[in-house]
């Protein structure tokens, strides 16, 4: 057997294609290698991503040796790559269809399409193709039946995939794997369709000219999205990426957006930090919706915010840590040990054992969400003011308590201070939105809650020693998230306990223009290294913003950026000795944090930034 790591392409090498309700993996070599239908956190079709033997994978590739380029075209979700041999250049165009709804009814589409268009550009080219769906994480092997120019079908549980193919497709001997080879001339195009329906009759992908008008109007589809970006400034390339990236990631029907489309990409290679990210988390609400809004996606600021409110109704005056894309919280985890995991890392989870967690910070996140809103849109429903109420009458009640934390240890509660602190911001909002009309809460039981709050933050929450706020009351050691204070509005940058704690905390985490999230070694229930964090690393960067030291933001941020995949994407973590990624890819997080701090920079530099304590407008919704 070839070495585990022969098998398996680094996480950098993946693109990510999608159609606003699930997303798959595209590596360089032309293999789709994730893929789960309908929803992100569905059973995956193909997931040679975590058992290179049992998974499953959907490749196009030449025969011979082969260099590789490749591209999203120009500000779209739709991947390019370009594979030149001895012999010809053969260009491998991916798309999974999206249009505005008019195109849907001129022309019927499938539910679900993953749409591959190969052409030999330059000379000729010996090609293969192997399509070899193994369904409910590999344990499934579907049965296969030819039904001619219609196409194959697989069929199973009621749901049937349909591949359809310009090019010549056999089946391997008692298996339901497809395999195709052929040499192609300069000039040749061919189209093959992988399509997915379930519960209704399926629709019959057409291939030809139909196909390239398919393309065309995808295509048009996120130029169109793209175009709408508001952001005109520097490093406008990597904005419209991540962008585009956290729409691929919003699930369309209900506007949620996940944190990854893929489970138990390790954030140790053999170690266990191995989790599903196919959810939505409320911690990253108000980061999302600032990101949404200031890029002038209004449409979709609104959306996720309903979604917000949605599935917090369904468990309040409880909060979640998460919930899936229909706003559902009981997401159970689970291991599977059929699966080897990517490079040998088990355990592979489904499901996120989070959800049962206690994070008394996603109260001041989810507020300040709503908060955010509200200055944006000037209204708020009845049913949200009383919504939000409830959930400020629960922060009265439990803010005292211990509890996992915004990284979700599992090494049991704690006294977390920035748990606290959003607490204490959680109560000042609502306190604000009172007094703006938008709501009625108990301003005095507000104040008085929040004004203890910030003392025992200031007393028990800030080591005097080391001149910084600390991770957990009474401790020593420091915590990256404590940088997103200032954001929050709890205090101001340039506070001097704030000054302080940056220096610390950028002398203790920072490597190679690199943040860790804490520092290495920290006990947090699990015994394996992890990288650096992405998202820290752009909250780094917006404090030196935030200080007015904007050239060292800029410097960071140059460094920080070019750690990103050729593609622009990046993953949760990042290995500072190798620069490769680590953990669920792509990681709309880090790419939120990646908005923000290029939008908080040039507002430094435009002498325009403000925090999110901006007041609402006096006006009564």
């Amino acid at each position: 057997m070839p070495d585990a790591d022969d098998r398996y392409a680094p996480i950098e090498d993946y693109a990510v294609i999608g159609d606003c309700a699930s997303a798959a993996l595209v590596g360089k070599n032309g293999s789709i290698d994730w893929l789960c239908w309908p929803r992100f956190d569905s059973p995956s079709v193909f997931a040679a991503l975590l058992d290179a033997e049992k998974g499953g994978c959907f490749q196009i590739r030449p025969v011979d040796d082969f260099t590789v380029e490749r591209r999203y075209l120009p500000d779209t979700n739709v991947l390019e790559t370009t594979f030149t041999t001895d012999t010809g250049v053969l260009r491998l165009t991916d798309v999974m269809p999206v249009a505005e709804r008019a195109a849907y009814r001129r022309e019927l589409w499938p539910t679900h399409e993953i749409l591959r268009k190969i052409e030999c550009v330059e000379g000729s080219v010996e090609m293969n193709v192997v399509c070899d769906p193994r369904l409910e994480y590999g344990q499934i092997d579907p049965p296969l039946e030819d039904r001619g120019p219609h196409g194959f079908f697989y069929n199973h549980k009621g749901a049937v995939l349909i591949v359809r193919s310009e090019l010549p497709l056999t089946q391997s001997r008692g298996r339901g794997a497809l395999y195709g080879q052929q040499t192609l001339h300069e000039g040749e195009r061919h189209f093959l369709s992988l399509t997915f329906d379930e519960g209704e009759p399926a629709v019959l992908p057409l291939l030809g000219d139909h196909a390239e008008r398919k393309l065309a109007r995808s295509i048009d589809y996120w130029r169109d999205w793209a175009g709408r970006c508001a952001y005109e400034g520097p490093y406008r390339d990597a904005v419209v990426r991540s962008a585009l990236t956290l729409k691929l990631m919003t699930f369309a029907p209900s506007g949620a957006i996940v944190a990854a489309p893929t489970t138990s990409l390790p954030e140790a290679i053999g170690g266990e930090r191995n989790w599903d990210y196919r959810y939505c988390w409320l911690r990253d609400a108000a980061l999302t919706l600032r990101a949404l809004y200031e890029l002038g996606y209004e449409a979709e600021g609104r959306a996720f915010f309903s979604w917000l409110l949605h599935a917090t109704r369904l468990t309040a005056p409880r909060l979640s840590v998460l919930y899936d894309v229909h706003g559902n919280s009981n997401v159970e985890e689970r291991t599977l040990p059929h699966l080897e995991g990517y490079r040998q890392s088990p355990p592979v989870r489904v499901g996120n054992g989070a959800h049962g967690q206690l994070q008394l910070d996603t109260y001041g996140e989810l507020i300040s969400a709503a908060y955010e809103f509200v200055r944006r849109e000037e209204r708020l429903d009845s049913w949200h003011a009383r919504l939000l109420k409830s959930l400020g009458d629960e922060v009265c009640e439990r803010w005292r308590e211990p509890d996992e934390g915004i990284w979700e240890v599992r090494s049991g509660r704690h006294h977390h201070t920035f748990s606290k602190a959003m607490c204490c911001v959680a109560l000042e909002r609502l306190v604000a939105l009172h007094e703006a009309g938008y709501l009625r809460v108990n301003t005095d039981r507000y104040r008085d809650e929040a004004e203890t709050i910030r003392a025992a933050v200031e007393e028990q929450g800030y080591n005097e020693e080391m001149e910084s706020y600390v991770a957990t009351f009474d401790g020593d050691r420091v915590d990256a998230s404590l940088l997103l204070l200032p954001f929050y509005g709890y205090t101001e940058a340039t506070a001097p306990r704030m000054k302080s704690t940056f220096v610390r905390h950028h002398e203790e985490l920072a490597q190679d223009g690199l943040l860790y999230r804490y520092p290495p070694g920290t006990d947090d229930g699990l015994s394996s290294e992890e990288g650096a964090f992405g998202i820290c690393s752009f909250w780094d960067e917006e404090m030196f913003a935030r200080l007015g030291r904007l050239e060292e933001a800029q410097e960071n941020l140059d460094r920080t950026l070019a750690y990103a995949n050729d593609l622009g994407l990046f993953a949760e973590e990042i290995d500072p000795e190798t620069g490769a990624f680590l953990g669920n890819f792509p990681q709309a997080f880090t790419h939120v944090g990646l908005i923000n701090a290029v939008l908080t920079l040039q507002k430094a530099r435009d002498g325009t930034l403000a925090t999110l304590d901006e007041p609402v407008e006096h006006v009564r919704s």
